[in-house]
């Protein structure tokens, strides 16, 4: 099953979205503002994508300009960051079995579908 981790106040993830509806493939839509990630779940995902956690991150988030930027973190701290703040998180994110993409640009995500 296909997964994407979507903010709808987000153009590219709303551009994600909709690449992903005109594949014609089932797939499930994981608010993930409002369905918080886990923690499991979040280095799963980092897992599949092939990154490292600070790869992950917005870093023109003001919450990360203002409460990690210059800091010496660890990957458990900047996880722990992305699950207290999800809005650190760079999206989409589109999971295909044991494959994932970050969706931009959004083409990337056909790379798995």
């Amino acid at each position: 099953m296909i997964t994407i981790y979507h903010n709808p106040r987000c153009s590219k993830s709303r551009e994600g979205l909709a690449l992903l509806e005109q594949s014609g493939k089932k797939f499930e839509v994981i608010k993930y503002l409002e369905d918080l990630i886990s923690e499991k779940e979040l280095k799963t995902i980092i897992s599949k994508l092939g990154i490292e956690p600070m790869d992950l991150i917005r870093k023109n988030e003001a919450i990360w300009k203002s409460d990690y930027k210059g800091k010496e973190l660890s990957d458990e701290q900047i996880i722990k960051a992305m699950i207290n703040n999800p809005k650190l998180i760079e999206r989409p994110i589109i999971v295909n079995g044991n494959k994932a993409v970050i969706g931009r640009p959004k083409e990337l995500i056909l790379d798995i579908v």
